[in-house]
């Protein structure tokens, strides 16, 4: 999946993706680096972010993941500041919230397990 990020938001997209999420970044190819953005994983899952200069936050549209410790990070972002959009009904049986990245896209976090 690909989501846009701001030009030059690369740092911030970091601090949020890998520092409070913990996913891992990857290396883009060499020709493709030169056009910014960062490229990550959480297990199984990708998610490339792509830098535009013309950039609008998907606020419907939303990357989702499954969370081995859920709890521990809604904790994470919220001793970060991060507002979670709480979702009462559930996902396949399981928690679910929602939380904006620095650049107000939303991303769904699934309870794991």
């Amino acid at each position: 999946m690909q989501i846009a990020i701001p030009t030059g938001s690369e740092e911030r997209a970091r601090a949020f993706y890998v520092g409070l999420l913990g996913l891992d970044e990857i290396p883009k190819p060499p020709d493709l680096a030169a056009r910014g953005g960062v490229w990550l994983r959480g297990g199984e899952a990708h998610l490339h972010l792509g830098a535009d200069p013309d950039f609008r936050a998907a606020r419907k549209a939303h990357a989702a993941f499954v969370c081995a410790d859920y709890d521990a990070l809604l904790r994470r972002l919220e001793s970060s500041g991060a507002l979670l959009e709480h979702d009462e009904s559930l996902f396949e049986g399981k928690a679910h919230c929602y939380v904006a990245d620095p650049f107000g896209n939303r991303i769904e976090l699934i309870a794991g397990g």
